[in-house]
């Protein structure tokens, strides 16, 4: 059995959103600064540039024959790349939408990542 191996943009958007996490616990405990909100929203931002960068541009070109096998993964995880950054810029405390609708669209992200994380880190390949 074969692990397979995350992309090299994973990792980076992977480490950028834990740093992101770490710099909101260390501004919570010694500076007793709330930055929660844009924690949140930057998070969500960089999860959708994450999600747009996985997403091969050249299969998406090949959408003017039609949509296959092979390019619509890489469509929908474009589709859910842009959600994430309009979701995540208007979740900007500045803005902050709050409708019941966006906030699961929010959390729909969230689930979405966190299976793209287990895929792309743990699945096994048992093809072999």
């Amino acid at each position: 059995m074969a692990k397979t191996k995350a992309s090299h943009k994973f990792i980076t958007v992977l480490s950028i959103v834990s740093i992101l996490g770490f710099i909101g616990i260390v501004t919570q405990s010694l500076f007793e600064l709330d930055i929660t909100y844009y924690i949140e929203s930057l998070w969500i931002i960089i999860m959708g540039v994450g999600f747009i960068l996985e997403t091969n541009i050249k299969s998406l070109k090949s959408l003017n024959s039609g949509i296959t096998t092979n390019n619509f993964a890489y469509l929908t995880t474009f589709v859910i790349g842009i959600l994430a950054l309009f979701a995540g810029i208007l979740s900007f405390p500045g803005i902050r939408v709050t409708n019941p609708s966006f906030v699961a669209i929010k959390g729909i992200i969230s689930i979405i990542a966190v299976l793209v994380i287990v895929i792309q880190t743990w699945v096994i390949d048992y093809n072999n």
